[in-house]
């Protein structure tokens, strides 16, 4: 069920933000892209109250904003609306606004208030129930990585400071740079003013492992549904400080051939009714429980038809390849970056497994159910994880999952697991959907068809 919002949150926001003269109302897309209105002061009490009207086929939308041809959603039903309510608990200031400005998340429900589900967050309450019925609360984290970037009249490049007393951009990896960190000290201040005024939860903030990119980690949260919520508003905050700065941001899985990708990686424990980890303990493989090892089996199992879901279009799949720190087989072990699902160093209470193979441009909301789909159905069939890799162990590179866009989308159609997680329909209309956008993406001729064959052929 959805949580109801009340009518004092508004009055309570605008006694603190009385000049408060527009209000930004938005819900996730099937990418995780934000889709919305600004609405003026009088339409404030409809979206805290009855509700406001939204279009229902906007949840289906793809990069480019258009709607599938294939599905009858927004085609042959008259595109009509439903209702949305705002996310109690999302009402917020926009500080880098020109005038005084609120935002908030909507929920999308039916005229009868049934959530509605196609959105992206009810998807993910559907995934939750079979967990939470076994007793089962799930603590998640995300860590998202992002490049800054700039474009030198030819090219987008990552964006790099200057070797000090000169106009020369800093070259190299710079991994773990304060210098690269202070080069950006202005970004960094007003993304943390920007979280702080949201209640968006940012930590660490760490130079990553190529020029221009960084990451912020945001802080263990028990309710799954409110980590994507912060993940997706972060991703807001992140380009709007970018803007501020005269910067540009972009969470691109792979926007630079010879550079890291960006990735997406969830940090997962469990807690039993009692608020014990149920993932610490210990087990054959190390100092973790079966219901662990198990939950890996199951992430293991659900992977190569979850992967349309972890890498959702064309520039997705640029990001897995070797030296890297990305895995295309679903391996698993302790305190090793190059695995799929790694096990980081941590007390017994904090124990957690963090997947790893979702990339930054994916939709949180539907990443973290298919994680969720994953761990259930491994700890409620107590699936074997196979071998693991130890900690330090070399390994060889391997691709056993689909790492082709229309690979992932085979993969996903056959699926039998998360059709169960996921609900039949939402599962069948992703995959058309999506299918459509690669089969969009890949009909274009792009200035690489003309310098490889023009002349050549």
């Amino acid at each position: 069920m959805t949580s109801k919002v009340s009518s004092s949150e508004l009055d309570d926001f605008l006694r603190k933000f009385p000049a408060t003269r527009f209000m930004d109302v938005f819900a996730p897309d099937i990418n995780g892209i934000l889709r919305g209105k600004r609405i003026q002061t009088e339409e404030f009490s409809k979206v805290f109250g009855n509700g406001s009207n939204f279009v229902a086929s906007t949840p289906l939308l793809n990069a480019l904003g258009d709607i599938a041809g294939n599905i009858s959603y927004g085609n042959d039903d008259g595109d009509p609306d439903l209702k949305s309510i705002a996310v109690p608990g999302s009402l917020a200031p926009v500080p880098w606004a020109t005038l005084p400005t609120a935002q908030c998340l909507l929920e999308l429900v039916e005229f009868d208030g049934t959530p509605f589900f196609l959105d992206p967050r009810n998807v993910l309450r559907k995934a939750l129930q079979p967990l939470t019925s076994m007793g089962l609360n799930p603590i998640i984290a995300t860590e998202l990585e992002f490049y800054l970037f700039e474009h030198d009249g030819e090219s987008f490049k990552p964006r790099l400071p200057n070797i000090p007393g000169s106009k020369l951009p800093q070259g190299g990896h710079q991994y773990s740079s304060f210098d690269d960190l202070e080069s950006v000290d202005g970004f960094l201040t007003d993304l943390d003013s920007f979280c702080n005024a949201q209640n968006i939860p940012a930590g660490t903030a760490l130079s990553e492992y190529s020029p221009g990119q960084f990451e912020i980690n945001l802080k263990h949260v028990d309710d799954p549904i409110l980590a994507c919520d912060h993940a997706l508003l972060l991703k807001r905050a992140v380009k709007a400080a970018a803007r501020k700065n005269g910067l540009a941001a972009t969470f691109m899985a792979k926007p630079f051939r010879e550079h890291a990708g960006n990735g997406l990686h969830i940090h997962t424990s469990l807690l039993d009714a009692d608020g014990t980890n149920v993932f610490s303990g210990k087990s054959k493989d190390g100092e973790f429980s079966d219901t662990l090892r198990h939950a890996i089996g199951g992430l293991a199992q659900t992977m190569v038809e979850s992967m349309a879901v972890f890498a959702p279009n064309a520039n997705s799949y640029r990001r897995y390849a070797h030296g890297f720190y990305v895995a295309a087989t679903p391996n698993w072990g302790p305190n090793h970056r190059d695995l799929a699902m790694r096990i980081p160093v941590s007390s017994q209470k904090n124990r957690r497994v963090e997947h790893r193979v979702a990339g930054a441009d994916a939709n949180p909301y539907l990443v973290v159910a298919a994680v969720m789909a994953g761990i259930h159905h491994g700890i409620a069939n107590q699936l074997d994880p196979g071998p693991m890799v130890a900690e330090k162990q070399n390994i060889d590179y391997q691709v056993t999952l689909p790492v082709r866009w229309s690979k992932s989308l085979d993969a996903f159609r056959a699926g039998q697991i998360l059709p169960r997680y996921f609900g039949q329909e939402y599962h069948c209309l992703f995959e058309v959907c999506r299918r459509e956008e690669s089969e969009l993406f890949h009909s274009q001729v792009s200035n690489r068809d003309y310098e490889w064959y023009l002349r050549a052929v």
